[in-house]
């Protein structure tokens, strides 16, 4: 295998087996075994089927990056929830290497060496409030704290509402945002604002 397509490989924020074969010139079936050769000898890690990351160029990832590639493993989806939140600096509770989108399709985990990826499905009503910083798209700091809230009425979700500084959010803005949600999720972040 050529030493300007490794190159090329080390540059990439993530790949497939489809990008390997460009760049090797060799056919997507040789590209497939190529990379399953590469994760068990420990070159690749496998985020989901054919959807690796170059295991050198992981401790150089930025939370940025991370934030980008979780977009990327499942389209459509936005950074939410505390992973939002912490942010924006509305909390500091969020576990390290914990990376949390809300999306359209499914709700899903997928765990790649240290780092965690979690996708919460919310209905199409709700799939809002959000805004591309950079390379990713991120909820504002109001809607990661509706989808919080909403998720964790459901029972999806554990969400440490002590912890967050709530002065950090809009409430004029909560309660716009807010108007599509169920009544249940409306009445948690009312019941949440009067306590503060």
């Amino acid at each position: 295998m050529n030493r300007e397509a490794w190159q090329s490989l080390k540059k990439s924020l993530f790949f497939s087996s489809e990008d390997v074969a460009g760049q090797f010139g060799v056919t997507r079936a040789s590209a497939q075994v190529f990379c399953s050769r590469q994760v068990k000898n420990g070159a690749f890690i496998r985020l989901k089927k054919d959807f690796y990351v170059l295991d050198e160029r992981r401790p150089y990832l930025d939370r940025q990056d991370f934030f980008a590639i979780a977009n990327h493993l499942q389209v459509p989806s936005y950074i939410s929830c505390t992973t939002a939140l912490v942010y924006y600096g509305v909390t500091t509770q969020a576990p390290r290497a914990w990376y949390e989108s809300v999306a359209l399709k499914r709700s899903i985990q997928y765990d790649a060496g240290d780092a965690t990826f979690s996708y919460f499905k919310l209905k199409k009503d709700c799939y809002f409030g959000f805004t591309k910083i950079g390379p990713f798209f991120m909820a504002q700091k109001e809607k990661a704290f509706l989808d919080a809230c909403h998720l964790s009425v459901y029972g999806c979700y554990a969400f440490d509402v002590a912890a967050l500084d709530m002065d950090r959010l809009d409430r004029s803005e909560l309660e716009t945002l807010m108007a599509p949600f169920p009544e249940r999720t409306r009445k948690m972040v009312k019941d949440i604002l009067c306590r503060i």
